[in-house]
């Protein structure tokens, strides 16, 4: 949509692919025949099966408001609606666009138009909870963004519903809010949510979960001939144990593999999620990893937190670049169960791996006061502000105080 990758350069050649030995069939899947072991095409052809594996993924969730169906409508999923949304500016340029939600597709989207279009854009972005990342950050690392984006120039409304989209001649013309009041849009982009393609599992009998088809922990459906894997499966989080969606390319990648050696006879299982993600908003870059003070709050967790303002390099170097952790204890076993970044620097927040694999490896405030940085003045801050311990350090205070 910005221009800076082509649509050729996001999906796997199929030369590569038949290069491998693999038979690329381009068709649409209408229906599973698990007695036969067979699948059926839409144009009547069938394809037989030793070994299914359904990586279906999710469409995009369209509320059924008035005007959904207006032209300049649009939705955020997958290569076919950004060259949409591309179409969209080359033949009619829309100047006000309005987005509805505030999770990270949003803001990155928002954030390149505005750069890919500088100075002719009026960009509003709608969301019906209190700020914007709400799945990934806290309140107060939150403002951190919001801060940035509208520095930026992009209108945030949090705490407004969307009750009707408006329209003139089949086309859209604005947003009306259930607050009353009224946005003028010439293109308007959803973006609150998916739900698993399903379709095709509930037809051929699987078992279905919550929110997903449902796996064990090797990808194996209920049908011991098909595997499943990615956004059309129910996943668990790794802390709570409770099922969870999980849609995010992370897992999708792992489950992939995972069943790949399934397939190849190994017994590696799914180790669960913590939905750790990320974005960058020009020069903003947020990423988290586990819970947040609130989700934890909500799942019967006593939590103690921290935060550490950092740099991104010793302070007497030039160029240092300003950065906040934020860490999430579980006050009854100390151990980590989340975190979050905000940076100016990529390297910065990708800080947030490490607090997964501390994470993943149950580690206490305790341990984590002892965790060692590869320090140098280029490319790490100062001892009293590498932000992993500083903020295990400021934890571990305020449960001794406790």
């Amino acid at each position: 949509m910005a221009g800076l990758a082509a649509e050729t350069s996001v999906v796997v050649p199929d030369q590569n692919l038949q290069n491998q030995g693999i038979e690329v069939v381009v068709g649409d899947a209408v229906r599973l025949e698990t007695g036969q072991r067979r699948v059926t095409l839409a144009d009547g052809s069938l394809i037989s099966y030793d070994k299914l594996f359904l990586a279906t993924g999710a469409s995009p969730v369209v509320p059924p408001i008035e005007g959904r169906d207006l032209d300049g409508v649009l939705t955020l999923r997958g290569l076919p609606c950004a060259c949409k949304i591309k179409e969209a500016f080359a033949t009619g340029r829309p100047k006000r666009i309005v987005f509805v939600g505030a999770g990270f597709i949003t803001l990155e989207v928002a954030s390149l138009l505005m750069a890919a279009n500088p100075d002719t854009l009026d960009v509003t972005i709608v969301e019906l909870l209190d700020r914007p990342l709400p799945l990934m950050l806290d309140a107060d690392m939150a403002a951190l963004v919001r801060s940035h984006l509208e520095e930026k120039g992009l209108k945030i409304l949090t705490g407004e519903r969307v009750d009707k989209i408006l329209g003139r001649e089949g086309k859209v013309s604005g947003v009306a809010l259930a607050s009353g009041r009224q946005l003028p849009a010439d293109l308007v982009l959803m973006n609150i949510g998916t739900r698993p393609n399903v379709e095709l599992a509930q037809e051929a009998g699987l078992e279905m979960g919550r929110f997903g088809i449902k796996v064990n922990c090797y990808q194996e459906t209920s049908d011991p001939h098909i595997l499943a894997g990615g956004d059309c499966v129910e996943k668990f989080h790794l802390i709570t144990g409770k099922p969870v969606p999980g849609q995010l390319r992370g897992p999708a990648v792992i489950q992939g593999r995972l069943a790949a050696k399934r397939l190849a006879g190994y017994a590696i299982p799914f180790p669960g999620v913590l939905n750790a993600g990320g974005c960058q908003c020009f020069d903003c870059v947020a990423t988290s990893t586990g819970l947040t003070e609130e989700e934890a709050a909500k799942e019967g967790f006593d939590t103690v937190s921290a935060t550490v303002d950092s740099r991104s390099k010793h302070g007497m170097i030039p160029g240092a670049q300003t950065w906040r952790l934020k860490l999430v204890f579980n006050k009854n076993n100390h151990k980590l169960i989340g975190g979050q970044v905000v940076a100016q620097a990529v390297v910065s927040a990708k800080a947030i791996d490490t607090v997964s694999a501390l994470i993943w490896g149950g580690k206490t405030v305790e341990d984590i006061t002892t965790h060692m940085c590869a320090c140098n003045p280029d490319i790490s801050s100062e001892p009293s502000l590498e932000p992993i311990s500083i903020a295990a350090e400021q934890a571990l205070q305020k449960l001794v105080a406790v």
